[in-house]
């Protein structure tokens, strides 16, 4: 059986690759902040299926790194964790950095050593982001896009998907990055723009609240459904040859396209007597639009998105107006299918 370690697996895209990849027959392991130990969600979405250890590390601890390679002898790993959050990242520059920059070199510097041990590697994916091109020259974006990011989450990310590429090409190592552009799914954290609206409206729907508050309406994102870009990830590291790829549908659409959406599935009409706009929320620079080109990832592994941009937002209202209407924040059956 090949082991894959999934580094934050607590997070929408741990608990989807995770399921992924067992379905595909891995052992995986996952890693957690320490401290977190083996959480209710992950139980909740992942418990009850045999080859799945979760294990507490800190990725900014290299030796701890090196400790858990040696253990396991992976044969994939999958580089999820991350500060997340693009807006809090300027609050955060240094612990961004080190986590999303620094915490990488490390990870990539022990599969060298571990392969000059060994006389082999995992395989090594890294989870990139459409972030990376900011105030990109060109709609849409290909894996040849100049990056200009406008963020200290995205000059990280930046850092980290250079440092992918350097390693693969100076040490022959097998590593990918995948830039995934903006993808949703019922168990996005609840602290993302989109999950912040769905479950306004939800909550406006059932009479539990009476307005929404935003930021910037107007910025254009690609938006696609997680559990079919988590497939993408395998599928890099099963190739013939390692590559960086961009994961996308190719269409952008306003974030106010996605509330309004997100109100008419909930029957709830016009959004414009519940949204309020507050200036204290807009970043201090922001990226207006962002649109990629998948051409790569369709023509060599063969991946296509299937889920359209209205669909995925009613099954993430759909989910979290029972999460309200039943007081259970998460239920294996939020999981979207496969």
């Amino acid at each position: 059986m090949r082991r894959a370690l999934v580094t934050g697996i607590g997070g929408q895209d741990g608990f989807l690759l995770g399921r992924e990849l067992l379905a595909h027959g891995r052992h995986v392991v996952g890693t957690v902040r320490p401290g977190t130990g083996f959480r209710s969600d992950i139980t909740t979405y992942l418990g009850g299926v045999e080859g799945l250890d979760v294990v507490e590390l800190d990725l900014r601890d290299g030796v701890g790194v090196a400790h858990l390679l040696d253990k396991y002898n992976f044969d994939e790993i999958y580089n999820l964790a991350s500060f997340s959050s693009v807006g809090l990242s300027w609050q955060n520059a240094e612990l961004v950095s080190e986590i999303n920059g620094m915490a990488v070199l490390r990870l990539l510097e022990a599969l060298r050593l571990y392969h000059d041990r060994n006389g082999r590697a995992p395989r090594f994916y890294q989870a990139s982001t459409s972030e990376i091109f900011g105030l990109a020259e060109e709609q849409p974006q290909t894996e040849h896009t100049p990056h200009h990011p406008r963020s200290p989450y995205a000059v990280a990310k930046s850092f980290a998907h250079h440092l992918t590429v350097n390693y693969r090409e100076s040490y022959g190592l097998f590593a990918c990055s995948g830039i995934l552009y903006n993808h949703e799914s019922p168990v996005r954290g609840a602290g993302f723009v989109t999950r912040k609206i769905t479950r306004a409206v939800a909550e406006i729907a059932l009479g539990r609240r009476e307005e929404l508050t935003l930021g910037n309406l107007d910025i254009r994102r690609d938006w696609g459904h997680a559990a079919e870009y988590v497939g993408s990830m395998r599928l890099m590291l099963e190739a013939d040859d390692p590559a960086d790829y961009i994961v996308a549908t190719g269409v952008a659409h306003s974030l106010e396209e996605f509330i309004n959406v997100a109100f008419d599935v909930a029957g709830l009409g016009d959004p414009g007597q519940y949204v309020r706009q507050n200036p204290d929320l807009m970043r201090p620079a922001d990226v207006m639009e962002l649109r990629g080109d998948a051409t790569k990832a369709r023509e060599q592994l063969g991946w296509v998105p299937q889920r359209g941009f209205r669909e995925i937002i009613e099954e993430m209202v759909r989910v979290d107006m029972r999460r309200i209407e039943t007081g259970v924040e998460d239920h294996r059956d939020y999981l979207p299918a496969l």
